[in-house]
């Protein structure tokens, strides 16, 4: 597989370390078979997916959002997923949260949606309770 990435703030000397070719934000919608949003929700990043970078990818390429709903423009995605402009999504974030139950993303067959619990580990789960543990034994110190 060949990994693409587009940001702001990506330089290609980070990209080179990382093993993937930086691209332009056109370029990675146009071709990326799979895109996938990892960024942080601010001013700058909201909507930072709309009509314009939907349109451009391919019928049969897929957007993935793990990140924050709001980086995407909803009613956007949800035309092109109507319209079958692109293959599908899969989706664990939303502007509105929980997700309504009368969304679009419930009944398009085309739209995996699960809440947004990707960072439910047994690692991560042990570091949070490991954690607390350890605030809590130096408190009662």
């Amino acid at each position: 597989m060949e990994v693409i990435a587009w940001s702001e703030n990506l330089t290609l000397e980070k990209a080179n370390e990382h093993g993937v070719r930086l691209v332009s934000k056109e370029d990675l919608f146009k071709t990326a078979d799979f895109v996938t949003l990892h960024l942080v929700l601010s001013s700058r990043s909201r909507n930072i997916v709309t009509s314009s970078e939907l349109n451009l990818m391919k019928s049969t390429a897929y957007l993935i959002n793990t990140s924050r709903g709001p980086l995407v423009n909803e009613a956007d995605l949800i035309n092109v997923l109507v319209t079958n402009k692109i293959a599908g999504a899969a989706l664990d974030v939303y502007d509105t949260e929980p997700l309504p139950a009368e969304h679009p993303f419930r009944r398009l067959d085309n739209v995996l949606a699960t809440p947004h619990i990707g960072y439910v580990t047994k690692d991560t789960y042990k570091i949070f309770y490991e954690d607390t543990i350890s605030r809590l034994e130096e408190w009662l110190s």
